[in-house]
């Protein structure tokens, strides 16, 4: 595994409002490993659930088998998602303690997003910004169906209300996405303290400038001059080695569906 093919930076903050900062991230190149989780909002120990979640994956730094896998990061999530049930059920008035996750691994040449909840995941590749989760959301469904639009889902009522999240039900389904690793692509992370403040577009011609480092830093400003009112996470990735830009193997592309969905269970 050549843990020199990447570079990568992480920031969070706690926004502009709330006193708390319920998100976690994870930033260990050296495994090729990444995540951000946001904590439930409204629900007590947010902080906790998506704290455990970056404390759990964390512990895969130990192995001595690299690359990891999905299933190792699935086991991880697994063993979350019955302890934060376990801890609700112990609160008197059984709350839920949840989070959501997205997460990047780097595997070989591949590339693997898996996640929960509607913290994204975004690629730069050849000057083209894509969006490689799909939030797992109220508003984000009744788009799926043709109720709404992605503009009319922003400013929707029912736009912070998620369908899935870690810690939420006691069966487990996380999305996974894989496809090939080009040298030159650019990843982001973010939970939506970022992406509530800043669009699509703009969020493209940002990735297109600055080393990591400056562009972080430059996305988070802009986030807290539109006064964020949610915490701002950050991860972002560059590919410095890996299949030739442009290259296509036809091996394994990333056209496979959005609900590749992997249920797991106890």
């Amino acid at each position: 595994m050549n843990r020199n093919a990447w570079t990568s930076v992480a920031k969070t903050h706690v926004g502009n409002v709330r006193k708390i900062n319920e998100d976690s991230y994870l930033d260990a190149p050296d495994v090729g490993l990444w995540c951000v989780a946001d904590g439930m909002g409204g629900h007590q120990k947010g902080d906790t659930a998506s704290t455990m979640i970056v404390d759990y994956l964390q512990s895969l730094l130990s192995v001595q088998d690299y690359p990891l896998s999905t299933g190792q990061i699935e086991e991880r999530l697994i063993l979350v998602n019955q302890n934060l049930i376990n801890l609700a059920q112990r609160l008197p008035d059984s709350n839920v303690i949840g989070s959501t996750v997205a997460i990047l691994l780097f595997a070989d040449d591949l590339v693997h997003c898996l996640w929960a909840g509607d913290s994204r995941i975004y690629r730069l590749r050849n000057g083209q910004l894509k969006q490689l989760t799909r939030d797992h959301s109220q508003v984000e469904e009744m788009v799926q169906a043709g109720l709404l639009t992605s503009e009319e889902a922003a400013v929707h009522p029912a736009a912070n209300v998620i369908t899935r999240a870690i810690g939420a039900s006691p069966e487990l389904e996380i999305d996974l996405l894989s496809f090939e690793r080009f040298a030159g692509d650019r990843y982001l992370l973010c939970t939506d303290g970022l992406n509530k403040v800043m669009t699509d577009p703009e969020i493209a011609d940002l990735m297109q400038q600055n080393a990591l480092p400056d562009l972080a830093e430059d996305m988070m400003q802009t986030a807290l001059q539109r006064h964020a009112r949610d915490n701002i996470t950050l991860v972002m990735v560059d590919v410095t080695q890996g299949v030739p830009e442009l290259e296509q193997t036809g091996r394994l592309r990333d056209t496979l569906p959005l609900d590749d969905t992997l249920p797991l269970r106890r």
